[in-house]
């Protein structure tokens, strides 16, 4: 069980003991050792900051006890201040643990998780993002489960999810909020039975972009949304091209996407394009964290 961080109060982690004490309690817990440093800085900045507000405010010639005990009193209302909802340290806590593949990060615009640029001298760059290698490792097992049923490798079911959740940052979710688990996108059509959840999507028309509500299918884990697929690519007749696709020489990647975007997969014109990036990108990703 983890061990729970006390509130604001105990003493911050500037000294090595509890320093130590937090790096210890990071092991069991880091996620909440990120929350505590997360605090613990915004608990400094705002010291300051009150400091700073009443230096500038007041021209004091209180005697050294009565400075004393102003900055004991600062400190508590700087204490009291951190933590608050949608404040810095939320913030602070954000960063952290997409940094340390915590949590989903956001990607970088042309689709690589990788936003260190290649160095000329052809050594390897340095790890890539971690919230790309987050969403990579969570589904690699469902993945291989579904390669083993379709053939289609799994880095390329990964991309797909990934593309078409932004990473997980752009799950289907219900309209209560909770997640309805479907990372292909996969609508709701007249022979499904199970649980929906309707949302505002973008369909391409003629070409052009346009929002509209849509039904899709909902499931109780992720492990069910990747078997799911799996069924759909094995028993639908119209991916064919897309399964002949992924098991061709060459470049595989793209014969799969082409194959997915003729059968009507999504209406995105640049869908095969696009699937194409993230599934180099997923490779050389996997690449990386094999080195």
């Amino acid at each position: 069980m983890a061990t729970p961080f006390a509130p604001a109060g105990p003493a911050l982690a500037i000294d090595t003991q509890s320093l130590a004490g937090l790096r210890a309690r990071a092991a069991a817990d880091p996620r909440g050792a990120v929350r505590e440093a997360a605090r613990q800085f915004e608990t400094l900045f705002m010291n300051e900051l009150v400091k700073s507000m009443r230096a500038t405010a007041l021209q004091s010639n209180d005697d050294a006890q009565s400075q004393m005990a102003t900055g004991m009193l600062d400190a508590q209302f700087a204490s009291q201040l951190a933590g608050m909802p949608g404040g810095l340290s939320d913030a602070i806590t954000r960063q952290l643990e997409r940094q340390m593949g915590l949590a989903p990060g956001p990607i970088p615009a042309t689709g690589s998780a990788n936003n260190t640029p290649a160095p000329l001298d052809g050594r390897p760059t340095r790890l890539p993002q971690a919230g790309a290698a987050a969403f990579v490792e969570q589904h690699g097992a469902a993945a291989r489960r579904a390669e083993a049923e379709t053939g289609i490798p799994a880095a390329f079911m990964v991309s797909q999810a990934a593309l078409e959740t932004g990473w997980g940052r752009k799950e289907i979710r219900h309209a209560d909020g909770s997640p309805a688990y479907n990372l292909f996108g996969i609508k709701a059509a007249g022979d499904w039975r199970g649980p929906t959840a309707e949302v505002t999507t973008t369909e391409y028309v003629a070409g052009r972009a346009q929002k509209v509500t849509a039904r899709f299918r909902a499931y109780s884990s992720y492990a069910e949304s990747f078997a799911d697929y799996a069924r759909l690519m094995k028993t639908s007749p119209r991916y064919r091209e897309a399964l002949a696709g992924a098991a061709q020489a060459g470049d595989a990647a793209a014969g799969f996407a082409r194959g997915l975007q003729r059968a009507g997969y999504a209406t995105d014109p640049a869908y095969a394009d696009k699937l194409t990036r993230v599934i180099n990108t997923t490779l050389r990703l996997q690449r990386t964290l094999q080195a």
